[in-house]
């Protein structure tokens, strides 16, 4: 291994000198203010003329220069002078600077102001020298740069398989070829190569799993491990009914309803009735002996219940909620929808700590009984911090210590109670009752969890209100109802959520503006969300301009036609302007935002008379208005209407919502994408579209979908219609039809029928559609013939939208090539993972059980 690195620096060096070469341009810097300022102007000088190089940026205020070479730059070597009132001359910068191709920063004249400054008082100078920049550039293709290059690489291959020999042997570093190997010297049996990181997991574990067999903390991580989900176990033979014995523990009464273990349920409490079947389930059941499906076989002694929770909560922070009730009655989606909102999921990351699961502490819906849930324990903390207030008599203090330890199941019982202390006064008063509410709510309430006690709690809880003028709506002031009509009254309390629909209701007057955060839950990372994708962002330090507050016109100045554009937060921006001379446009949307955008009408995306323009949008929500997004390439020139059309247009990490209702039930209307001019490549990737459609003078070359849902709710308007193009579909779910001159299709469902002119090119492989579609090559395909229960949601806005539902026909959940589903969702390989869990489940549960595997969500 030595060797070869010292053979490597060698022919590095050797060669260096051939394959670069120095070339000398004149960098002329024009003075400004005297001694403070630089000129904002930057020219780069060769054989006498003056051009522009992008790789300079201007100089900022402060006199420091940052120089990000362009992509084939390696080093350079500057010397700068400057000459004074009297002639005399400093030496500002002299030196050389590698950059290795990479753009690194570097500062050329934070040492220079200095040094100007002290030779000349004052800071003033008459004039700067031209300073003389020389940049290494490489060397033009010949047979020696080719003949290096091979050599370089082979080389360069050597030293990383070298370098990765020592990592090779530890699991969590090593390569996935390696895996296999160190599976075998723990004696482990491997899961589906297919899911890479549930393997690597189970290899790591092993031997901490054979300590723990059989035990339910085991159980909860081989889900988190394997399937990377939530979930939670449930011994079913602690669901049936029986007498009690004399040697089983002293009975104890279910938390919500009563029941006591082993008896008669308690229908009193019919929050209670919600959980049943439940891995939250208070009642218990007589055994069922038959096989378990859906329902049925649930409950017996040898039964053993995982609970999964495939769906993801994603934080949402600083969203415009939507007026939908008069001046006080809003929706927590900005686009007017009923959503259900989530809790964040807080499962503890040891799990050496572990304890079973909450329902707040999974990634489910929250409903107004969980977010209702709130017990009190009065402590003698509580008592003195009230005690400090003025106005708190020792007498009061006294009598609120007559009830301190006492759990009170509901707010309502601890104010009863107070009510009925011999001086209430004091405690029953608002301000003091609703301090006691904040200072004694239990831990393990729901809605300690879910709801912040003041605006320093904000940022880790699952549903904040805020209000400009008074801050945070802390839990105290928060209830739950049912918001179907928008009507609700409660005593001391701000606002009303009805979490099941995402509504909220001021109980007063709210102070404007209004802004709301929340966990919303999807399948996968399609369309825009609040989810992780910095991979795919243009790096901060090449955006130009940053966008935030929302409300405001969004106008086509804000948009750069050439640069990058970033909103910085999911604000609601009404309307947006169109652009007319695309050049070289992205707008993006900040990590873990998701802004809603609403044109006026159509929002034109026009690239005038530039025949290679190119449009990036990642991360955005346009909403509907009635409008379309058109992508048009045209100009009037001196009379004469001249066309142009675009290179490459990629939409990414968006939705275009397909349509819907708002909770008044309003129409939302549809977003099509209009293609109406030449664009040569067009590539949709993990997003939500309306249909997909071309004018008549509209022409996609290629168009790419993949990991994708496009959705077209009238039958008339077909899904996706590119036109005379090639169409390439890669793991796509289709609502409605799809017309297609040529066909490439893998991993895709269409519901609807697919009809292509040209069935002699491409092929349908590994996918669904419409038993009388015209379809290129089907291989390995599958006929739909009008099922509707292929889904657990056809409605945008739900969060099971688009996910294969349990009762789809297994041709489906395991009709792709690597027997993963067919759809958008193909590359979760949720099939694989849970064949990875059920195998694992049954190598480390107690012996003689079987497990039984049911989706919450």
């Amino acid at each position: 291994m030595l060797e070869t690195c010292v053979a490597e620096d060698r022919f590095e060096q050797y060669f260096a000198e051939k394959l670069w070469e120095w070339v000398p341009y004149t960098y002329r810097l024009e003075d400004g203010e005297i001694g403070d300022r630089f000129s904002r102007e930057r020219q780069f000088s060769n054989t006498g003329a003056v051009s522009t190089n992008s790789g300079v940026t201007e100089l900022d205020d402060t006199g420091q220069d940052f120089f990000s070479g362009p992509a084939d730059v390696s080093a350079m070597m500057l010397e700068v002078t400057f000459t004074d009132n009297s002639g005399a001359t400093a030496l500002a910068y002299s030196g050389a600077r590698d950059l290795d191709g990479d753009g690194t920063r570097i500062e050329l004249f934070r040492d220079a102001r200095r040094q100007v400054a002290g030779v000349v008082p004052g800071g003033g100078f008459s004039s700067l020298n031209t300073p003389l920049l020389y940049i290494a550039r490489p060397v033009k293709s010949g047979p020696l740069r080719q003949m290096v290059e091979l050599v370089a690489q082979q080389a360069a291959t050597l030293r990383r398989s070298h370098d990765r020999l020592w990592q090779d042997q530890v699991i969590e570093q090593a390569d996935d070829w390696a895996v296999p190997y160190i599976a075998d010297l723990v004696g482990t049996r491997l899961i589906s190569a297919l899911n890479k990181a549930g393997r690597r997991a189970d290899v790591a574990n092993t031997i901490y799993y054979r300590r723990r067999k059989g035990t339910l903390a085991v159980l909860e991580q081989l889900i988190a491990d394997i399937a990377r989900w939530d979930g939670k176990i449930v011994e079913s033979f602690r669901r049936l009914g029986r007498s009690h014995h004399g040697l089983d523990p002293e009975p104890q009464p279910g938390r919500l309803s009563g029941t006591m273990t082993g008896g008669w349920a308690d229908l009193r409490n019919p929050g209670a009735a919600n959980l049943a079947h439940g891995p939250f389930d208070e009642f218990h059941h007589s055994p069922d002996l038959r096989q378990h499906r859906g329902q049925s076989g649930r409950y017996g002694i040898q039964r053993l219940a995982f609970h999964l929770y495939r769906l993801k909560s994603y934080p949402l922070r600083g969203v415009t909620p939507h007026l939908v009730n008069g001046t006080a009655g809003f929706t927590f989606d900005p686009s007017g929808r009923n959503v259900p909102l989530f809790s964040r999921g807080d499962r503890v990351a040891d799990w050496d700590q572990w304890k079973t699961a909450e329902e707040w502490e999974l990634p489910t819906p929250v409903s107004r009984r969980l977010l209702l849930h709130a017990e009190f324990i009065v402590t003698e903390r509580a008592v003195r911090l009230l005690e400090s207030d003025p106005g708190l008599s020792p007498v009061e203090a006294a009598d609120l210590r007559s009830i301190r330890r006492v759990r009170f199941r509901s707010e309502e019982r601890l104010l009863e109670t107070v009510l009925a202390l011999p001086s209430t006064a004091g405690p029953a008063a608002p301000h003091y009752f609703d301090r006691l509410l904040s200072l004694s709510i239990t831990d393990d309430s729901a809605q300690a969890n879910l709801l912040p006690a003041d605006s320093t709690d904000a940022g880790n809880r699952s549903i904040v209100v805020a209000e400009d003028g008074t801050g945070i709506v802390p839990r105290h002031r928060v209830f739950a109802a049912h918001l179907t009509p928008w009507s609700a009254t409660a005593p001391g309390k701000r606002i009303a959520v009805d979490p099941d629909r995402g509504r909220l209701l001021f109980l007063e007057p709210p102070s404007e503006p209004i802004s709301v955060s929340y966990y919303h839950g999807l399948p996968g990372e399609v369309g825009a969300g609040g989810y992780e994708r910095q991979e795919c962002l243009v790096p901060v330090n090449r955006v130009h301009t940053e966008i935030t507050g929302g409300g405001a016109t969004l106008d086509s100045d804000a948009i750069h036609n050439n640069g990058v554009t970033q909103i910085n937060d999911s604000a609601t921006y009404e309307p947006v302007s169109d652009k007319l001379a695309v050049r070289n446009l992205t707008l993006q949307a900040a990590n873990g935002h998701r802004p809603y955008l609403l044109p006026g009408v159509n929002w034109v995306l026009n690239a005038a008379n530039f025949s290679d323009s190119t449009v990036t949008l990642d991360g955005l929500w346009i909403g509907g208005t009635g409008g379309e997004v058109i992508l048009r390439a045209e100009r009037h020139v001196e009379g004469e209407l001249q066309y142009g059309s675009y290179e490459r247009v990629t939409i990414r990490h968006c939705t275009l919502d397909p349509g819907g209702e708002t909770a008044d039930c309003s129409p939302i209307q549809p977003v099509p994408l209009l293609i109406d001019c030449r664009v040569e490549e067009l590539v949709i990737q993990k997003s939500i579209m309306g249909p997909i459609l071309t004018t008549d003078r509209g022409y996609v070359e290629k168009l790419s979908i993949c990991d994708s849902i496009v959705q077209s709710l009238d039958p008339a308007v077909p899904a996706i219609s590119p036109g005379q193009g090639e169409l390439k579909l890669d793991r796509v779910t289709v609502f409605g039809d799809v017309q297609a001159h040529r066909l490439s299709a893998s991993e895709a469902l269409v519901e609807g029928k697919v009809n292509v002119t040209d069935v002699q090119s491409g092929c349908f492989r590994f996918s669904a559609a419409s038993a009388d579609s015209v379809l290129p090559h089907p291989y390995r395909s599958v006929e739909l013939t009008g099922e509707r229960h292929i889904f657990t949601s056809r409605r945008f806005g739900d969060p099971g939208y688009g996910q294969l539902s349990d009762s789809a026909p297994e041709s489906l959940k395991r009709g792709a090539e690597n027997t993963s589903e067919i759809g958008a969702f193909s590359s979760l390989i949720n099939p694989i993972k849970l064949d990875g869990l059920t195998a694992k489940a049954r190598e480390f549960m107690p012996f003689g059980l079987i497990p039984m595997m049911i989706n919450e969500t």
